[in-house]
């Protein structure tokens, strides 16, 4: 397994222990650049039910993210809410997705998101 970048983990167990939403961050990972603001794991997931939960078609799937996030060792993924993808000018989708990114998977990260304009 890859040595994890320390002070990505640092940020994320932050995030986690606090509780907080207003991180935000930018990350190349497998060439694709996320930027938007990291949750906490358990806030992230219970967004992605809620979704889910008001799908007729996929409700059922709501409950694999009612799980427990798991507190007893280091944070491994990125928990992105309110995030794009940025591709040129544009950013995908354009209301903010829900991402989650494997630490060990990240190239390339700063602090702070990234605007893009069309103009």
């Amino acid at each position: 397994m890859p040595k994890l970048d320390e002070l990505l983990v640092a940020i994320a167990a932050l995030v986690e222990s606090g509780q907080s939403n207003q991180m935000s961050l930018t990350v190349v990972t497998s060439g694709a650049v996320i930027t938007g603001r990291l949750a906490p794991e358990a806030m992230w997931r219970q967004r992605v039910s809620e979704v889910l939960t008001g799908s007729a078609d996929l409700g059922e799937f709501s409950a694999v993210f009612d799980t427990p996030a798991r507190k007893d060792e280091p944070p491994r993924h990125l928990h992105f809410h309110v995030a794009r993808i940025l591709q040129g000018t544009v950013g995908i989708p354009e209301t903010g997705g829900m991402y989650r990114v494997a630490i060990e998977d990240v190239s390339a990260w700063t602090v702070g998101d990234f605007s893009y304009s069309d103009h």
